[in-house]
């Protein structure tokens, strides 16, 4: 089994998203900010294959914050160095995409298109 670690703070979305996972045969555990997510990759590293993570999201310190995705994005390649990670957004910003990936994101999701976010994920871990 499949497991996604699915990182947004909001709680509609985060949901829409889980049950569009879960559908499509993954198993999927949640959390809203940076800390909340660090903490549950921590215990299940064994476990999590791919990790999807919202760009604007409450950091480690519980504030707000433009980009804390990749902050996240940092701390869990220092765990996992080879773990595929996703960053999602609600808005086409070029630039964060290129910050993303120059950091070792996978890829860069614009929201919305949930069955796309599902076909990118089967295409990342058919490349690993």
């Amino acid at each position: 089994m499949t497991t996604v670690l699915l990182v947004d703070d909001e709680k509609l979305i985060q949901r829409s998203l889980e049950k569009t996972l879960l559908r499509a045969g993954f198993d999927v555990v949640t959390a809203s900010d940076c800390k909340s997510g660090n903490e549950l990759f921590l215990q299940n590293t064994g476990t999590i294959n791919i990790a999807v993570l919202d760009l604007n999201m409450p950091g480690f310190d519980g504030i707000p914050k433009s980009g804390a995705g990749l902050d996240l994005l940092d701390e869990l390649k220092k765990q996992k160095a080879d773990l595929p990670v996703v960053i999602l957004t609600a808005y086409d910003e070029v630039s964060r995409a290129k910050d993303a990936v120059s950091r070792g994101a996978s890829a860069f999701f614009v929201k919305g298109r949930e069955q796309g976010l599902v076909e990118l994920i089967q295409k990342i871990l058919n490349e690993k």
